[in-house]
């Protein structure tokens, strides 16, 4: 089936969907962006969108901090981006790509006098990191951009130099995932992901005044613990030190899921295994995202109207 993508105001073939080299994002990073998840139910055969309005309404807020107008509701951009998985029709999970850019042909470093438009893309995507065994992560030596810099609150495509090279640091030092600590020297976050630690028994994950994005995983993954398994989350500033102790730890994002942390800067966490908090906020999640557990069913937007046959 031919791929397409909603470019320009309608829907094109993918490989029609080309930008010109003097726009004005592809020089200046001056863009936002989401992922949004689409989980595969092969029993259901169908794909649930997963909070795809909160993450619009995230989007807006990237918008303006970067000065950018789009004529699309959050409802709208909602079914504009059901109809696009619909007419791609995977039968895997996938990643939407919702994209807000200056459009202008234009040189000139500046945020005003430009025109913006809107594009969005679905590529299958399937597993960011080893979500079974763990991972093993270092702290990086490039710091989180601070919120007077770039602010991380916001998607902004030029911020994710930042964490493209922590990763890579991280990847060539034979690590799978970078942590960034704040310009003070505290825990912020992975280079796409949020943070948690479990530690005696309660879930601790930098506040928002740390330079983290502002996760939807990360919220899902709060909501889940208070409400299924009655464990607390403390959201305050985390020492270096304190990755070392931790009991267990686990990265949240949209791509990312819920990864366990087995191991940071070579040291083991607890037994070196998945821990048993994190394997059961993963069962949870993956259930959720799914469309499995009816009580969360208003965060799954199914993208089919009919189950899709093969």
């Amino acid at each position: 089936m031919l791929p397409y993508a909603f470019f320009q105001k309608k829907f094109v073939p993918l490989s029609e969907a080309k930008i010109g080299i003097m726009t004005h994002a592809l020089n200046y990073g001056t863009a936002c962006f989401e992922g949004i998840r689409g989980n595969w139910n092969s029993e259901e055969e169908q794909i649930y969108l997963f909070r795809s309005k909160d993450h619009y309404q995230r989007l807006l807020k990237s918008c303006r901090v970067l000065n950018i107008d789009i004529p699309y509701t959050i409802d709208e951009l909602c079914q504009l981006t059901v109809e696009l998985v619909e007419r791609n029709g995977y039968r895997e999970d996938v990643y939407v790509r919702p994209l807000a850019y200056k459009s202008s042909q234009a040189l000139g470093v500046r945020l005003h006098d430009l025109e913006a438009d809107f594009l969005l893309f679905v590529t299958p995507f399937g597993p960011y990191l080893d979500v079974t065994k763990g991972i093993k992560c270092c702290v990086s030596s490039w710091r989180r951009i601070d919120d007077n810099m770039i602010p991380p609150r916001a998607k902004i495509t030029g911020l994710y130099v930042n964490s493209a090279l922590a990763k890579t640091e991280a990847f060539d030092n034979g690590f799978d995932e970078a942590i960034l600590l704040t310009q003070e020297g505290h825990v912020s976050e992975g280079s796409g992901e949020n943070i948690f630690l479990v530690m005696e028994g309660r879930l601790v994950t930098p506040p928002t005044s740390d330079n983290i994005l502002v996760g939807i995983t990360r919220d899902t993954v709060i909501k889940l613990a208070h409400n299924e398994l009655g464990i607390e989350t403390i959201e305050r500033t985390i020492d270096r030190s304190e990755l070392y102790i931790a009991e267990e730890c686990f990265l949240t994002g949209t791509a990312a899921h819920v990864t366990p942390v087995i191991e940071i800067d070579h040291r083991k966490l607890g037994n070196g295994q998945v821990g048993q908090i994190t394997k059961k906020l993963q069962d949870l999640y993956f259930d959720v995202v799914r469309g499995r557990n009816e009580k969360y069913l208003h965060w799954c937007t199914p993208a089919y109207r009919k189950p899709v046959k093969a």
